[in-house]
C-alpha cells in the first residue's frame, strides 16, 4: 500500500494560548488517581511532550511523539494508557480491570527496566501489575510474572517473541496498546524478524505510540507498525539538544586520545561522566586504565550479563563509580539524574546516536556538559553530527603542553591494562569459559584496596 507520507502522518499545532492555559495534570483530562500519583512522584506540572501528547491519547488517537531526550515521554504514553486502564472497569473495580492491556517495547534490557519502574510509581496506588520480559534473565520467572497476569508487560522483542512463542497460556490477543519506545531503533533492520513475529499476532485494532528524540519518517517503516491516522506530536526541532546542555569538541591526534580523556575527567574529578566508546573491548580496557590511575570507572557494555550490567549502573548511580565507560547500549533512555557529564571518546559513526548519548546528561532542566575527542579518523563523522544538530560547537580549552604531561602515566596504565587482559583472556580458557565479567570485577577489587577497606568498616 502505497501512501504519501503528508497524507500518513497529521501534524499537529495547539495554539499558545491553549497550551498556557494547561497548567496541570488535571488540566489534560487524566482522572484523580493519576494526577494524585503524578503529585506523589512530584510531577507538579506536565511538560511539553506530555502537554501535547496526553489529550490526544486520551481522545484514543495513535501517537507519533518526537521529543528531546529526558523530556518526559515515558510519562505521556505511561498516563494515558492507566487513564484508559482504570475506565475500562471503574464500574466493576479495579481488579477486573483486563490483563495483558498494554505492550511496550524498548531496544534495551535498561531502559525496559526503567520503563517498567515509572509505570509501577505511577500505579502504586492502584494495585497495577506490570513484568519486566528482557533477556539476560531467568526465563522461569518470567513465566512465573506473567502467570500472575500482570496489567502491562514492557520488554525487548527478542525474549518477548521467546515467550509468546514457549509460554503455555501467553497470548497477546486481547491487547489494547502498543507502544514502541526509541521508536527509530526499533524500526530498523536490527529488530525486524522480531518485531514482525509481535505485530502478526497482537490485534490490528488496538492503539500505537511511536516515540523518540529522533524519527525516521519513512513511510514503509512506519507502516510496518500499523498506525491508523496518526497525530505526530514535535514538542522539539527535528534533530536537537536541550539549552541547558554545553557542548564542545577537541580536534586531537590519535595517539594522544587517552591522554585528553585522563586530563578531562581529572580537571573535572567532581563530576559524574559517562564516556562512550564504540566497542565493548574498548569499554573494558578503559576502565581497566582508569582504574590504574585512580579514577573510580566502571564498564558497562551488551557483552556483560544483564546481572553485571545492573549492578555496573546502580553503581554509578549510587556514586560508588564516578565514571561509567560504555558502548552505545547506556545512550538511549536511561535517566541518571546526576551525571554532569558526557565524554565522546569514540564518535558515533551514526551521527543521530550523538543526540541519544549526549542527552544522557542536562536532562529535566538541569545543565550539563557534552565533550567529543575528534581524532584525524573520525573528522567526518563529527561533521555529519554538526549538520545534524545545525551548530558549529566551540573548541573545548586546553593546552597541550598540560595534557601530555599525564603521556608517561597513561600509556604505563594502558601497558599494565593490556597485560591484564591478556592475562584473563587465558585464565577464562583455561577454566573452560568462566564469566568474564566475574574477572573485572575481581581485578577492579584489587586494583582498588583503600576503598575496600572503607567499604569493610
Amino acid at each position: 500500500m502505497s501512501v504519501e507520507v503528508n497524507a500518513l502522518l497529521f501534524e499537529t499545532n495547539m495554539a499558545e494560548e491553549e497550551k498556557e492555559e494547561m497548567k496541570s495534570f488535571k488540566d489534560l483530562g487524566l482522572c484523580e488517581e493519576l494526577v494524585e500519583a503524578c503529585d506523589s512522584l512530584g510531577w507538579k506540572n506536565p511538560t511539553k511532550i506530555q502537554v501535547e501528547a496526553i489529550p490526544h491519547a486520551l481522545e484514543g488517537k495513535d501517537l507519533i511523539g518526537l521529543a528531546q531526550t529526558g523530556s518526559g515521554k515515558t510519562g505521556a504514553f505511561a498516563l494515558p494508557i492507566l487513564h484508559a486502564l482504570l475506565e475500562s472497569h471503574s464500574k466493576q473495580g479495579y481488579k477486573s480491570a483486563p490483563v495483558f492491556f498494554a505492550l511496550v517495547l524498548s531496544p534495551t534490557r535498561e531502559l525496559a527496566i526503567q520503563i517498567a519502574e515509572q509505570f509501577e510509581a505511577l500505579g502504586s496506588g492502584i494495585s497495577l501489575k506490570c513484568a519486566v520480559l528482557v533477556g539476560g534473565v531467568d526465563i522461569m520467572q518470567q513465566q512465573i510474572a506473567l502467570g500472575k497476569r500482570p496489567h502491562i508487560i514492557v520488554g525487548t522483542p527478542g525474549r518477548l517473541v521467546d515467550h509468546l512463542t514457549n509460554t503455555k497460556g501467553f497470548s497477546l490477543r486481547m491487547l489494547k496498546y502498543l507502544v514502541l519506545d526509541e521508536a527509530d531503533r526499533l524500526l530498523n533492520e536490527d529488530f525486524e524478524k522480531a518485531l514482525d513475529d509481535i505485530l502478526n499476532v497482537i490485534p490490528r485494532d488496538r492503539h500505537t505510540y511511536l516515540f523518540s528524540a529522533t524519527m525516521t519518517k519513512k513511510v514503509k517503516k512506519l507502516q510496518r507498525a500499523c498506525l491508523r491516522n496518526p497525530v505526530k506530536i514535535e514538542a522539539a526541532s527535528k534533530y536537537s539538544t536541550v539549552d541547558t546542555l554545553k557542548q564542545q569538541y577537541r580536534f586531537i591526534p590519535a595517539k594522544y586520545k587517552d591522554c585528553y580523556l585522563v586530563y578531562i575527567l581529572t580537571e573535572m574529578s567532581g563530576c559524574t561522566s559517562m564516556v562512550f566508546t564504540r566497542t565493548c573491548d574498548a569499554t573494558r580496557l578503559l576502565a581497566f586504565i582508569l582504574r590504574n590511575l585512580n579514577i573510580r570507572a566502571i564498564p558497562i557494555s551488551g557483552q556483560m550479563t544483564q546481572a553485571k550490567r545492573l549492578g555496573a549502573l546502580n553503581k554509578f548511580k549510587s556514586g560508588e563509580c564516578n565514571v561509567l565507560v560504555c558502548t552505545d547500549v547506556a545512550s538511549r533512555g536511561l535517566d541518571i539524574p546526576s551525571v554532569d557529564m558526557v565524554i565522546n571518546y569514540d564518535i558515533p559513526t551514526n551521527s543521530k546516536d550523538y543526540i541519544h548519548r549526549v542527552g544522557r546528561t542536562a536532562r529535566a532542566g538541569r545543565s550539563g556538559v557534552a565533550i567529543s575527542l575528534v581524532n584525524q579518523y573520525e573528522l567526518e563523522w563529527y561533521l555529519q553530527i554538526e549538520k545534524l544538530i545545525g551548530k558549529k560547537l566551540p573548541e573545548y580549552p586546553a593546552q597541550e603542553e598540560e595534557v601530555l604531561q599525564y603521556l608517561e602515566s597513561v600509556t604505563e596504565a594502558k601497558r599494565l591494562s593490556q597485560m591484564k587482559l591478556k592475562e584473563i583472556g587465558g585464565t577464562k580458557k583455561r577454566r573452560g569459559g568462566d564469566d568474564d565479567d566475574e574477572d573485572i570485577e575481581r581485578y577492579l577489587g584489587v586494583k582498588a584496596k583503600s576503598s575496600k577497606k572503607v567499604k569493610r568498616k
